[in-house]
């Protein structure tokens, strides 16, 4: 089954069963993809998004969930917080499941290998090859943190 069409029956079944903060999650997601569609168009694209490219909008979600809810948490706003949480958890249900630090490791040693980065300022090359690996699967601050993690340590050597 399509993840759109999954989405469309799980916020049909949310409807019935009257969780309306799991309604007003997935109809936030549906807009999301509905703009997204709209901006094909204009381009002049096929408006029919993959599965691919609902996992990145949701990944971009689930991104901006996380950076509010660090932000109320600072600002003491522990309701909105926990509003975000609720939010990021219904969201990630969709969501491939995240890598661990030792998958993102071996990618990243794989992808350095592969480009011969040898110095930080090669860092570009070797994000540029791992996230077209990992994309979805992993976050981009992780990668970013084990890709300097392993140049720095390439270059003490």
């Amino acid at each position: 089954m399509a993840l759109r069409q999954k989405i469309n029956d799980e916020l049909k079944e949310a409807m019935k069963t009257g969780d309306d903060f799991k309604v007003g999650t997935l109809r936030m997601a549906i807009a999301v993809f509905h703009n997204k569609e709209i901006e094909k168009k204009g381009r002049g694209l096929d408006p029919e998004l993959s599965d691919e490219e609902i996992i990145e909008i949701l990944g971009k979600e689930a991104k901006k969930r996380k950076e509010a809810m660090e932000i109320y948490i600072k600002g003491g706003r522990n309701d909105l917080a926990e509003k975000e949480s609720r939010e990021l958890e219904i969201i990630n249900k969709y969501l491939p499941e995240q890598l661990g630090e030792a998958e993102i490791e071996k990618a990243v040693i794989k992808a350095i290998e592969k480009t011969g980065a040898k110095e930080i300022k090669d860092m570009g090359k070797v994000m540029a090859e791992v996230m077209k690996e990992l994309k979805g699967r992993a976050d981009a601050s992780a990668i970013s943190e084990m890709v300097k993690k392993k140049l720095v340590m390439s270059n003490e050597r």
